[in-house]
């Protein structure tokens, strides 16, 4: 697999960029442009990629095309569509995003209405309106776990690949995000065989992170540094190990760059352990 994250120096063309992600021991990146980027600079940054070896493994299109207010739904599918069409212009491996919710307050907060059938079908359709307007050739268009809205399981994920029925529609794995009760928590390793056993072939990139469980009350999870947590990391790496090889893992939500620095050693340590190459 290709391990990667995001780069903080300033960088003021394709060479430069690859040049700063170089430097941090990166194989894969985050896409480094905006939706609206010009095609020429989408094909300078796509040519350079290519001969520097790095995969742009995905473009983000955070938003919420549940969203209650119609107003900020349609800007959420707009932004979706736009960012599809960049990593397909770009060669990314994926355009992701979370499905949505349906909270009024949060992009990305719980809803009674997010765990039901009516919720499902609004993602199946929304999903199919971004594939069917891009009609993307490269790339594919996926959907990264919540803790409270689809898909939040394994199964889940395999009956949204189902429903929605498109080719471009492909898998996203971030094992953090499905880790939302004691029993998941203290099984990481099963969590993530269960996950690849049933989604491996589909899946197009990852989420590097970590999990923690305090005694703090009620039930308390959070994100943390990997290393600094209880996921199953050597797990994690060899049965990513055996996906196709430019499968990218992508670390994030981390403070800063001394941060990911040591988030990359702990994952690099990892992987030397268990045979794997990043």
């Amino acid at each position: 697999m290709r391990l990667g994250g995001p780069v903080f120096e300033k960088c003021p063309d394709p060479a430069a960029w690859t040049a700063a992600v170089k430097r941090l021991g990166y194989r894969a990146a985050y896409c480094p442009l905006p939706p609206d980027a010009a095609d020429d600079m989408v094909k300078a940054y796509e040519a350079a990629a290519k001969a520097a070896d790095i995969v742009i493994a995905e473009v983000g299109a955070w938003s919420n095309p549940l969203d209650p207010d119609p107003a900020k739904a349609k800007a959420a599918i707009e932004k979706n569509t736009q960012c599809l069409a960049l990593a397909d212009r770009i060669g990314a491996r994926c355009c992701v995003n979370i499905a949505g919710s349906r909270n009024p307050k949060t992009w990305h907060g719980p809803s009674a209405e997010d765990l039901t059938k009516p919720t499902f079908d609004a993602i199946v359709q929304t999903v199919r309106g971004f594939i069917d307007a891009v009609k993307p050739t490269r790339t594919f268009y996926t959907l990264e776990c919540m803790q409270w809205a689809y898909p939040h399981t394994a199964d889940d994920y395999v009956e949204l690949l189902k429903a929605i029925d498109r080719k471009p529609f492909a898998v996203h794995f971030d094992p953090v995000n499905m880790i939302w009760s004691p029993e998941r928590y203290f099984h990481t390793g099963d969590i993530i065989r269960d996950f690849l056993a049933k989604l491996g072939p589909h899946i197009r990139s990852c989420h590097a992170k970590d999990t923690t469980m305090s005694d703090k009350l009620t039930l308390h999870v959070d994100e943390i540094r990997p290393g600094l947590g209880n996921l199953d990391y050597k797990t994690f790496l060899k049965e990513l190990s055996r996906l196709e090889p430019d499968v990218p893992l992508m670390i994030e939500h981390l403070k800063g760059p001394e941060e990911y620095t040591q988030a990359a050693e702990h994952i690099r340590g990892v992987a030397k352990e268990v045979g794997v190459a990043l």
